[in-house]
């Protein structure tokens, strides 16, 4: 069984900084690729930020230039700096994770628990 713990949300004002953290844990081979998803409320989740084992990045255009994610491939972690952060930011934030597990071998798509963000004044 794998599982991804997510940690940083909290409430931050327009203009600020946060920093959300992802540990994967459990019996893991390998992870192809780790992100962050949001959903806001009465909205779809969609995808924030994406980073492969290879260190390719990928970004929603809402959050270019605002936004970074970077991974420890050995730690198994996955970060999102988020900075000059909106109001529109606002949403629970969900890590994933594309994992290769090692007992049984199969591939698997896991999720975190979802780490509420909310910018407001």
């Amino acid at each position: 069984q794998v599982q991804l713990v997510e940690s940083g949300g909290g409430l931050v004002q327009p203009g600020g900084s946060l920093r959300l953290s992802c540990a994967a844990s459990g019996s893991i081979f390998s992870i192809s690729a780790m992100g962050w998803y949001r959903q806001a409320p009465g909205k779809e989740r969609e995808l924030v930020a994406r980073i492969t084992s290879g260190g390719s990045t990928n970004y929603a255009d809402s959050v270019k230039g605002r936004f970074t994610i970077s991974r420890d491939n050995a730690k198994n972690t996955v970060v999102l700096q988020m900075n000059s952060l909106k109001p529109e930011d606002t949403a629970v934030y969900y890590c994933n994770a594309l994992v290769l597990s090692a007992t049984p071998i199969r591939r698997l798509e896991v999720w975190g628990q979802g780490t509420l963000l909310t910018v407001s004044s």
